[in-house]
């Protein structure tokens, strides 16, 4: 680890879940697995508790981002956050959402001023925090409002499932599969496309990035036998998209586009709804997947996995997608082509 490298900023998620778990086991395993320096950003004394409760003999060091870097080597280095109440390990509480929100914020706030690299978000429980009063839908909506809140104007943040074998969009994410139709817009494809073809290019270093889209129903429609937004939506948008100069092509049956030959002809699969999307990325990636939101001003990464509430204290939980988060963040810094 080099003391002149921006660390990156983890925050610490619902505290009653993994998220410290994970932490705490990525930075034992820093040097073997060579990772990044990273800022935990939360409450160090949920990490003690845990790590006593987990037998891990790991020194906890309060610091700032500035001095983040040169503590990683000896000691996890902690921008500290108090949640003001007892956090019992697998026991979420409402009263635990005012420092799971503002661990995200702080860490949004220090990326955007420089001094961190980017944002690897632990996961968070939406029930524990709607309950406390959170006014969007999820992490994704929130790191967009937060953005465009520091930047002025909007900002249309997309998801992107990312693992060794596929990266996967879904245009349509949190949404009941019945409303889809009606959601699926050519402009939403076409903006999706250029948000996902931008940033393929300026954070993955992929100088040309192939788009496969895929169709909406089966057989991507049958020339309308099969249901008419193939042909009347997806297919102009891809059109425009191509007009555009973006090498995006389909719509493709999606039975057949995740196999390996299928998947050797394109960088990034654009998918019509959320499982359509994470379905083949999962089963192809489940533990070293990682969640990426593109179209932010600031790089942000997260596992693809939940609170795991049963886990949390056990010894069970696995670090592995937390871990594969920190390099994918460490990498689209560097604006490196993360495909491994």
């Amino acid at each position: 680890m080099t003391n002149g490298v921006l660390p990156l900023a983890l925050s610490q998620g619902d505290p009653a879940g993994i998220g410290p778990d994970i932490a705490l086991q990525a930075w034992l395993k820093r040097g073997e697995l060579a990772l990044p320096p990273f800022l935990y950003i939360g409450d160090p004394e949920v990490l003690k508790v845990r790590a006593r409760q987990l037998e891990l003999e790991v020194v906890v060091e309060e610091t700032d981002a500035a001095h983040a870097s040169g503590v990683f080597a000896r000691a996890l280095p902690v921008l500290p956050i108090p949640t003001g109440v007892d956090v019992l390990a697998g026991k979420p509480h409402v009263a635990n959402a005012r420092g799971t929100i503002a661990a995200i914020e702080t860490a949004v706030a220090l990326c955007l001023q420089g001094t961190v690299r980017a944002v690897v978000t632990n996961p968070i429980a939406k029930s524990v925090l709607y309950e406390a009063g959170f006014g969007f839908p999820g992490h994704t909506e929130f790191l967009a409002d937060l953005a465009a809140r520091a930047k002025g104007g909007s900002v249309m943040p997309v998801m992107m499932l990312a693992g060794p074998k596929l990266k996967a969009v879904p245009v349509t994410i949190h949404i009941p599969l019945k409303d889809v139709p009606g959601a699926l817009t050519e402009d939403l494809i076409v903006d999706t496309c250029r948000i996902v073809a931008k940033d393929l290019a300026d954070r993955f270093g992929i100088a040309s990035p192939r788009l496969a889209v895929a169709g909406l129903n089966p057989h991507a429609g049958e020339n309308g036998a099969i249901g008419h937004e193939d042909d009347d939506i997806i297919h102009p948008a891809i059109r425009r998209l191509r007009d555009e100069g973006i090498d995006a092509f389909g719509p493709l049956p999606a039975d057949t586009m995740f196999h390996d030959d299928a998947r050797s002809r394109y960088d990034v699969a654009i998918c019509m709804y959320h499982d359509q999307a994470l379905i083949p990325a999962k089963a192809l990636g489940f533990d070293d997947s990682v969640n990426v939101t593109l179209g932010l001003p600031f790089i942000r990464t997260s596992p693809d996995h939940g609170t795991a509430f049963g886990l949390a204290g056990s010894g069970f939980a696995k670090e592995t997608s937390l871990v594969a988060a920190l390099r994918m963040a460490d990498r689209m810094a560097q604006g490196k082509d993360t495909s491994r």
